[in-house]
């Protein structure tokens, strides 16, 4: 399966660069290494997608 599908959750590593969206459609752009963050909408653990894969 392409990495671009696949869902990842607060505390995971950015497997690239680019942009993502997290369950509460707000759209941040990281670096590869990072970590990725609780939402910043709801400040609670949540999911990110590259965000290649929701248009």
């Amino acid at each position: 399966m392409d990495n671009n599908h696949r869902e990842y959750r607060t505390g995971q590593g950015v497997p690239k660069n680019g942009e993502y969206i997290c369950q509460s459609g707000k759209t941040v752009t990281f670096n590869e290494n990072e970590e990725f963050p609780v939402c910043p909408v709801s400040g609670e653990e949540t999911g990110w997608q590259h965000k290649d894969v929701k248009e």
